[in-house]
Formats: structure tokens, C-alpha cells, sequence
């Protein structure tokens, strides 16, 4: 039995849709700040921010040389993720990987289970150019979705937890608005069913949650890496400080 179909069982659980941070905790600067980096300019006629890129275990957008290298394992229904994503989206990439100094690259982890299946599924069902606009849009409308998910209907809650996985995933994407989200953003309903019945994407986000979980990259959702490090931050008053610290 794979982590999604054990993860039923934390269906609309109230705690899993708060518990997703690690703890409360403060940013520390790094004891000797880097030195500056220079800004690269991206190729004439482009944005650093139009380069992406898939990577083993996600998205990356920026300078490909970039020698600030910020990585995050997130989950798309997670509060924590959500309020750093609404306040640091756009001066992360603005400021810092618009100037070729900082590279950011999103990977997936299913923090809440099978609840973090559905959007997952269809925001890995675009191509790589709208992979992070619809991750951004996605984070901007995660309170709908989770509105709907915890105002569903007990006939519907025991729908969900009595169907098969996916059709469970295909049941939470139709009640918490997603598929209708993603038409609005240009993923046709046909492909977006499909991708949300694709069981490679499935064991691929859920074999990715549990190895990062069992080795102790991941302990809660934000969990942010600067240049292979993890550092202590899960917003972005915690996180600019330190890309500051680091030289850009």
C-alpha cells in the first residue's frame, strides 16, 4: 500500500491542514555574511525568470549558473507555504532571480497526504513555462480550496474516503474547484482528468515525500535549502535576510 492510500485516512482532518510548518522559529544569519554577487544579465531579449527547467525532483527558474541556489519543498494546500508564497513570490523573483544572482527551484511534498495529491497532480500538468505562474495562482486561491474541501457535505466526505485512491483524488480535485481552476488557466477538463488518474505522477510524489521524510530532508512544509543548507526561516521576513547574507 503506498503513502497515498494510507493517507486517506487524514482526509479533512482539521490539524493537517494548520500542522504543516516545522515550528515557530526565527531566521539566524550565517556568522560571516558572503560577499556580493555580481548581477547576469539574462540573454538579449529575455527574463531570467522565463528560464525553467525540469530537475529531478522539480521546477527550477533562474541563471542556470546562478551561485545562490534556493531550493523548497513545499505543499500547494499548506497555510505556511501559502503565506510565503503570497508575500515572497514576487520580490524573491523580482529582485533576486531576475538579476541571475539566485536560482529557485519548487519540488513537491505531499505534507497532508492524500489531500495534497489532487493539486499536485494538476499543477505538474502544464508545461514548463506554466509551471510557475500556475503554482503562484494556485497559492493565491488556496484558501477556496480549502473552503470547499472542509465545507463538503458528509455524503461527500464518505464518498472520498470510501472510493479507490484515485478516484478519491479525482472526487477531492472536484470538490475543492480544481478542475474548473485549471480549465480557467488553459489545461483542458480531458487532459486535466487524466493527469489526475496518472499513476506514475502519483507514485513519483509520493515515493519523493516519503524518501525526503524518511532521510530527514524534510520535517514540515516550508522547508527551505540555500546552497544545500537548510536554514531556519518559513517566511519571507525570515528568508530575504538570509539570500541578503548569502550575497544577493
Amino acid at each position: 500500500m503506498n503513502l497515498a492510500t494510507k493517507a486517506l485516512a487524514f482526509l479533512l482532518a482539521p490539524l493537517a491542514l494548520v500542522a504543516c510548518s516545522k515550528s515557530d522559529t526565527t531566521s539566524g544569519t550565517p556568522a560571516a555574511p558572503a560577499s556580493p554577487v555580481a548581477a547576469v544579465s539574462a540573454p538579449a531579449g529575455q527574463h531570467w525568470t522565463d528560464t525553467v527547467s525540469q530537475t529531478k525532483e522539480g521546477y527550477v527558474m533562474g541563471n542556470p549558473a546562478a551561485p545562490i541556489k534556493l531550493v523548497e519543498y513545499g505543499s500547494r494546500l499548506c497555510p505556511t507555504c501559502g503565506a510565503l508564497a503570497r508575500e515572497g513570490y514576487q520580490p524573491l523573483t523580482s529582485n533576486y532571480v531576475d538579476s541571475g544572482k539566485v536560482s529557485f527551484e519548487f519540488r513537491e511534498f505531499l505534507v497532508h497526504g492524500a489531500l495534497d495529491v489532487p493539486p499536485t497532480l494538476l499543477g505538474n500538468c502544464v508545461d514548463k513555462a506554466a509551471f510557475f505562474p500556475l503554482l503562484e495562482q494556485m497559492y493565491a486561491n488556496q484558501q477556496s480550496f480549502l473552503d470547499k474541501i472542509q465545507a463538503a457535505p458528509p455524503a461527500v466526505q464518505q464518498q472520498i474516503q470510501a472510493a479507490k485512491p484515485v478516484d478519491a483524488f479525482r472526487l477531492m480535485a472536484e470538490t475543492m474547484g480544481l478542475i474548473d481552476f485549471v480549465k480557467q488557466r488553459g489545461i483542458p477538463e480531458a487532459k486535466a482528468r487524466q493527469c489526475l488518474a496518472d499513476q506514475g505522477q502519483i507514485d513519483r510524489w509520493t515515493k519523493q515525500t516519503q524518501d525526503k521524510s524518511a532521510d530527514g530532508t524534510v520535517t514540515g512544509t516550508p522547508t527551505l535549502i540555500l546552497n544545500g543548507k537548510k536554514v531556519d526561516a518559513i517566511t519571507w521576513g525570515q528568508l530575504e535576510p538570509l539570500l541578503k547574507a548569502a550575497g544577493a
